[in-house]
């Protein structure tokens, strides 16, 4: 059996990659739905498009950080057509590592005084 990937070995992420895993964390999407939260967490700075969106999906399910879903919305609020993606183990773990290394940059960007201090008292150390 082979050993579990490192987490950190993924880092640093591609900004859409770690957007990607932000859209999963909280529920399954699918690829129009990972779009529109990704415009609306990001107030719009960050629209990614369509084949750009599939290609990091495509690369994603071939690393092992995402999978289809196994489930779906009712058949009503449903269209048999989409496909639903969600985080696996691995995914969550990568998306923490991330998140860990970015606010350690952040913490580093406040003690420089780049940003508020307010901020690096809420960063992970």
């Amino acid at each position: 059996m082979k050993p579990a990937p490192d987490p950190e070995g993924f880092l640093p992420l591609t900004h859409l990659s770690f957007q990607i895993l932000l859209a999963l964390a909280d529920q399954d999407r699918h690829g129009y739905g990972m779009i529109k939260e990704i415009v609306h967490r990001t107030a719009g700075r960050i629209r990614p498009g369509t084949g750009t969106l599939y290609t990091a999906i495509g690369r994603m399910l071939d690393e092992g950080t995402i999978m289809e879903s196994p489930t779906r919305p009712a058949p009503d609020e449903d269209d048999e057509r989409r496909k639903y993606y969600s985080l696996t183990v691995l995914g969550r773990e990568v998306a923490r590592a991330e998140a860990l290394r970015l606010a350690g940059l952040v913490r580093v960007a406040s003690e420089k005084k780049l940003v508020p201090e307010l901020i690096s008292h809420q960063a992970p150390k």
